[in-house]
C-alpha cells in the first residue's frame, strides 16, 4: 500500500522546490531558547528603532474616531439587543418572521440599519469599498471573508455529512471498525453547526460546487487585491473538497506521529516536548525490526542523508519526513501497534473516483495559491474540527513550503484549545527554520470547543481540548511567545494575534517592546471581526500597528446564518460587549455635550 499518487506529487513539488536546510542537522548539539527544542539561528542585525508607540484602549473619543454619530447608535442598539437572551436564542425565527411581515425591499432595509449594517461590510465587491478605505485611513486593514451560507435543515446537512464522509471501504463488511473512532463520520454529530458561533460550515454537496467555491475564493482574493493594500483573504479545505480525504489523511498523520511517540516513551523519552524527543538510530532499527516491519538491512536506507543527523538520532520532523519521501517504502504505511504487536495499515483503499475527487482538492488549493501570490494577497486558510485539522495544517504546510520561499504568502491557524497546540505551533517553526521559508500563522482560541467536547465524550475517544479556559489562555500565551521569541531571532515568522481579548492584546504587545520587535517590521499583526472590539482595533491602527478586520460581505439574504452566529457570539461575551457599550455610550455623550453629535469630523 503507498499513499495516494496525488499527495505524493504534491510532497515532490515541495521538494523540488525547497532549499537546502538552513541549519545543518547534527552540526551541534540543540541549544534550547527559553526552554523549547530546536536550534535558534543567529538573529541578523537590526537597526536601532524608537520605542514602541503606547496605546490607550479605554480612550472612547480614540476608539471611535472613525464612527459617525449615526454608527454609535447603531453599535449601541445592536449589541444592546444581543444581550437580551431570547431575542438571541430565537434570532433565526424572528428573523424569518421579519421578512414575512415587512417585506423583501422593507426587511433588507430595516436590516441594512441593524445587524447586516454593524458586522456586514456591504452586498458585493463595489459596495465594501467605502468601509475598506475608511478604515485604512485610520490604519486598519482587510481581512476579506465571502460569508454566504447554506441555509440547510439539520437533516440534510446530516445526510450530506455522512455521505461525503464515508468511503467505500466503511461501507464493505467490517469496513468501518478499521478505522478509529475520532475520524470515522457519526450520526448525531453530521451537522457541524452544532454549538458552533464564531465559524462559518461547508457542507460537500459535489465536484461542480467546490468548483464553485473556488470561484468564490479566486473572486475574493481579487476583491482583496483590488481594494486592500497587503491584505488577506480567507478561505476553508473543507469548501473545496470531499471531506472524507480530509478524515482519512488525517488519521494516517495522527498514528504516524503516535508510533513515533511510542518509540520515544520505549526510549525513556516520554513527556518530553515533541521536538526535544530524539530517538537513537541503532535502537529504532532494532525496534522495527522486532516489531517486523523491517530487517535492519532493509532499513538502513531510511535513515541516511537528510532523513538523520550525524548524531545518529532522528527527531519527529526527520520522521515525517519519511512518510513524503519518493522512495517506495511500502512497509511504513503499516504502523505497529505496540501494545497489540500488530501491524495495522495507515491507508485504507482509495478507488478511482475517490482518488479524482482528492487530486481535484489539491489542484484548486494549488490555483488558489498561484492567484494569490501572483496578486500580492495573504491567503488565510481558517482551522476547523480536530478530526480534520491534521490534514488541513499538512496540506497548508506544504503550500507554504512551495509559496512562502521569498515571504509568507500563505497563512496556516492554529487553535490554541488544543492540548497538542504547542507541539504543533513549534514543529512546524522548526521545519520552516531548517527548509528557510516564511512561517505564518493566525492563532486563535478556537472555535469548536463545545462541539468537540460532546463528540469525544459521546463516541468514546480522548477530550482532544484544553480542560479549562485559563489553560487555553495559558497555551495561546505560550504559542505566541514562542513565534514572537523566532521573529527575534530570524525575522522570517509572522503571526496574526487574532483575539478580542484586551489581555492577550497588552501581552503581546508588551513582549514586542521586549523582544525589540517594531510595528513597522509587519511580523506582527492583529485582527478582529467587523463590527466587534472596535475599541481594540483602531487604536492599535492608530498607533501604527497593523490591524485587520474580519471583513464579511454578501447579499442579505445570503448571510443571515452568519448574522445569526455574531448575535450568539456577542451574548457569550457579555463581560466584553457592556465595556464595548459603555465606550460607546461615553463617546455619544461626549459628542453630544461638545455641540459635535452631527459634526463630519467628531
Amino acid at each position: 500500500m503507498a499513499l495516494p499518487s496525488a499527495v505524493r506529487a504534491l510532497h515532490a513539488s515541495a521538494a523540488r522546490v525547497g532549499a537546502p536546510r538552513s541549519v545543518p542537522r547534527g552540526a551541534a548539539p540543540p541549544l534550547p531558547a527559553s526552554g523549547k527544542g530546536g536550534t535558534r539561528p543567529v538573529p541578523p542585525p537590526v537597526a536601532p528603532r524608537g520605542a514602541a508607540p503606547t496605546v490607550d484602549f479605554g480612550d472612547p473619543q480614540e476608539a471611535f474616531r472613525s464612527k459617525s454619530s449615526a454608527e454609535l447608535l447603531r453599535g449601541l442598539l445592536v449589541l444592546g439587543l444581543c444581550a437580551v437572551g431570547p431575542l438571541v436564542e430565537h434570532n433565526r425565527e424572528l428573523l424569518q418572521l421579519g421578512k414575512r411581515v415587512l417585506g423583501q425591499a422593507l426587511f433588507e432595509r430595516l436590516m441594512k440599519m441593524t445587524f447586516y449594517g454593524q458586522f456586514v461590510a456591504g452586498e458585493d465587491q463595489e459596495a465594501i469599498k467605502p468601509l475598506i478605505r475608511r478604515n485604512r485611513a485610520f490604519g486598519v486593514g482587510a481581512v476579506l471573508d465571502y460569508s454566504v451560507e447554506e441555509d440547510l435543515s439539520p437533516a440534510r446537512a446530516e445526510r450530506q455529512e455522512l455521505a461525503s464522509c464515508t468511503s467505500a471501504a466503511e461501507k464493505e463488511p467490517g469496513g468501518a471498525e478499521r478505522r478509529e473512532k475520532q475520524f470515522r463520520a457519526h450520526r448525531g454529530f453530521g451537522d457541524r453547526r452544532d454549538g458552533v458561533v464564531s465559524a462559518r460550515t461547508y457542507f460537500y454537496a459535489d465536484e461542480a460546487k467546490c468548483d464553485q467555491h473556488m470561484e468564490t475564493f479566486l473572486s475574493c482574493i481579487d476583491a482583496s487585491s483590488g481594494s486592500s493594500e497587503d491584505g488577506f483573504s480567507a478561505i476553508k479545505l473543507t469548501a473545496l473538497g470531499r471531506p472524507q480525504f480530509l478524515l482519512q489523511f488525517s488519521e494516517v498523520l495522527v498514528k504516524w506521529r503516535r508510533f513515533f511517540h511510542q518509540m520515544a516513551a520505549e526510549q525513556g523519552q516520554g513527556g518530553r516536548a515533541a521536538l526535544e524527543m530524539r530517538l537513537e538510530v541503532e535502537k529504532l532499527q532494532e525496534a522495527l525490526a522486532k516489531l517486523g516491519v523491517a530487517t535492519k538491512a532493509e532499513s538502513q536506507h531510511w535513515f541516511t542523508g537528510e532523513n538523520v543527523g550525524e548524531s545518529g538520532t532522528v527527531d519527529l520532523l526527520d520522521w515525517n519526513s519519511l512518510i513524503d519521501s519518493r522512495t517506495k517504502l511500502s512497509k511504513l504505511l503499516l504502523v505497529p501497534n505496540i501494545k497489540t504487536r500488530q501491524l495495522e495499515p495507515l491507508l485504507s483503499h482509495f478507488t478511482e473516483e475517490e482518488e479524482l475527487q482528492m487530486k481535484r482538492m489539491l489542484q484548486r488549493m494549488d490555483v488558489l495559491a498561484k492567484r494569490a501570490t501572483e496578486t500580492g494577497v495573504r491567503l488565510m486558510v481558517d482551522a476547523e474540527q480536530s478530526y480534520f485539522q491534521p490534514a488541513i495544517s499538512r496540506l497548508t504546510l506544504e503550500m507554504q513550503r512551495r509559496f512562502n520561499r521569498e515571504r509568507a504568502v500563505i497563512f496556516n491557524t492554529h487553535q490554541c484549545y488544543l492540548k497538542e497546540a504547542y507541539d504543533n505551533v513549534s514543529v512546524d517553526v522548526e521545519l520552516s527554520r531548517r527548509e528557510g521559508w516564511h512561517f505564518g500563522t493566525k492563532l486563535v482560541r478556537g472555535a469548536y470547543m463545545e462541539q468537540e467536547r460532546e463528540r469525544a465524550a459521546k463516541i468514546g475517544y480522548e477530550d482532544p481540548i484544553n480542560p479549562t479556559y485559563e489553560k487555553t489562555n495559558e497555551m495561546y500565551h505560550r504559542c505566541l511567545d514562542y513565534v514572537l521569541e523566532e521573529i527575534k531571532h530570524s525575522r522570517k515568522a509572522n503571526v496574526m494575534v487574532a483575539t478580542h481579548n484586551e489581555d492577550t492584546v497588552k501581552f503581546t504587545l508588551r513582549r514586542m517592546m521586549e523582544l525589540g520587535i517594531h510595528p513597522s517590521e509587519k511580523k506582527v499583526c492583529f485582527g478582529q471581526l467587523l463590527g466587534m472590539c472596535d475599541q481594540i482595533t483602531f487604536p492599535l491602527g492608530q498607533a501604527g500597528f497593523p490591524v485587520y478586520k474580519y471583513v464579511p460581505y454578501g447579499p442579505v439574504d445570503e448571510v443571515l446564518p452568519y448574522l445569526s452566529r455574531r448575535a450568539q457570539e456577542n451574548r457569550g461575551f457579555m463581560q466584553r460587549a457592556n465595556q464595548e457599550r459603555d465606550l460607546l455610550w461615553r463617546e455619544f455623550k461626549r459628542r453630544l455635550f461638545a455641540g459635535t453629535i452631527f459634526s463630519t469630523n467628531p
